[in-house]
């Protein structure tokens, strides 16, 4: 099975009310864990790399290969696509170009007028090769790939606007925000979910900044049309947990230096 488009698993999940998980990756090892996991749930996944993490592993190209090739050498068998996480307009059309099955285009730090424009040219591409689109209005609290945002509500007008370009599914501005959430957090708005929902007539969202997020709150805001959670600070926090209990062991096989495959 090769790698596929998010369009039709994003599509199934709002039928049938659950979501996509949808996890950023930074190297091989990330990537074969999510794989393992995903495999041994049957569930199907979104493997994502931003930018930042792609130039970090070598490029669009190796991230595609990599993928790629774990994905058949571990002969997995749940549906598998790889998307852009908060893209630049360049860069989406770049991972179109080097074989990502779905990107996300970020217009939020634009203008509406700018946003949508440059959402429907990176629509039109996509589309033309088969490949899924996810936009966003409003930006998500926290930092992603040095663009910071309050994680402000997005407006459904603008919403409607964007969806109605076609985007296959939309992420929006609920109050949620990137890395952990402070202890006074205000929580999901799920007035604004549900105004935003009836806004872009049942398209399916996206709940960024999934880790943290209190799991009543998840639940609920998939029964109100978010069908795609992303996760990412979970999985740094584990690793660089595991790292800082290996070094500290003592592990470094007798004097010989620490064993990289265990570190890792």
């Amino acid at each position: 099975m090769v790698l596929v488009s998010a369009k039709e698993m994003i599509e199934k999940a709002h039928e049938g009310h659950y979501a996509i998980p949808a996890f950023n990756t930074n190297n091989l090892e990330w990537t074969k864990c999510i794989l393992t996991a995903c495999e041994q749930a049957k569930s199907p996944v979104i493997i994502q790399a931003s930018e930042g993490a792609a130039k970090y592993m070598g490029g669009y190209k190796m991230v595609v290969d990599m993928v790629a090739d774990l994905h058949d050498s571990m002969q997995i068998t749940v549906p598998v696509a790889l998307h852009l996480d908060h893209g630049t307009y360049e860069g989406a059309k770049a991972c179109i170009e080097a074989g990502f099955t779905s990107v996300m285009f970020d217009g939020s730090h634009y203008d509406i007028d700018e946003n949508i424009a440059k959402s429907k040219d990176i629509i039109a591409l996509a589309h033309s090769k088969g490949v899924s689109v996810e936009c966003e209005v409003g930006g998500i609290g926290g930092v992603e790939d040095g663009v910071a945002s309050n994680g402000e509500l997005a407006d459904p007008a603008e919403c409607k606007a964007v969806a109605d370009l076609g985007v296959d599914f939309l992420a929006c501005g609920i109050g949620n925000i990137h890395g952990k959430y402070p202890e006074n957090w205000a929580g999901l708005s799920f007035d604004r979910l549900n105004e935003i929902n009836e806004a872009v007539d049942g398209k399916p969202l996206v709940l960024h900044g999934g880790s943290g997020i209190p799991f009543d709150q998840t639940s609920k805001a998939i029964t109100m049309g978010v069908s795609k959670i992303n996760v990412n600070t979970e999985l740094q926090l584990v690793f660089a947990d595991a790292t800082r209990k290996y070094v500290e062991a003592g592990k470094d096989l007798e004097g010989k230096g620490y064993d990289p495959r265990k570190l890792l």
